[in-house]
């Protein structure tokens, strides 16, 4: 989130004070993020989620340089990818860490509020091709992840019925 090696440092530089570091070289890959999160490297291309921003994008390693692809209502955190598919995940801002950033007046011109959900961007057009948008309880994702051939996926918690239903305990485990 920054270059700093201070407890909570970076809170400070949350505007413009993240950097993505290419752990191998030790070298700044990338600088002048608002919050990066989930750095992924998809058919040699370094993406990132310029999460202060509500951005999703890549970087331009020769230049340094952040790129963005689409703009996402929410704060971004967790990425997969299938195919030619970013799958992002948002959050809605939480009060204190998530306030007074770039997506708060991003989201009041853009005439919207935070979601919390999944948005898939087609990499060639930066479009939002699919969403799936959590209206309830649900207000954090964390991250995501593409399970291909999966057919029927579900969302389980640790307090519901259902999964006593879906996992397989061996016996004589309480299940607790």
């Amino acid at each position: 989130m920054g270059r700093t090696d201070v407890a909570d440092g970076w809170r400070e530089h949350r505007q413009s004070g993240g950097v993505v570091v290419d752990v191998q070289s030790g070298e700044m890959a990338c600088t002048g993020l608002s919050m990066p999160h989930s750095p992924r490297v998809h058919n040699g291309t370094l993406y990132v989620l310029n999460s202060g921003q509500g951005e999703f994008g890549k970087v331009d390693l020769a230049t340094g340089k952040f790129e963005p692809i689409a703009f996402i209502p929410g704060y971004l955190r967790g990425m997969s990818f299938i195919n030619n598919f970013a799958v992002v995940a948002t959050s809605k801002p939480r009060d204190g860490t998530f306030s007074g950033l770039a997506l708060d007046d991003r989201l009041k011109k853009a005439g919207v509020e935070a979601r919390c959900g999944i948005s898939v961007i087609d990499l060639n057009t930066g479009d939002a091709v699919h969403w799936l948008r959590f209206d309830s309880i649900i207000e954090e994702m964390y991250d995501v992840a593409v399970l291909p051939g999966s057919t029927r996926p579900a969302a389980l918690g640790f307090r519901t019925d259902e999964i006593r239903r879906v996992l397989s305990m061996p016996p004589g485990a309480s299940g607790r």
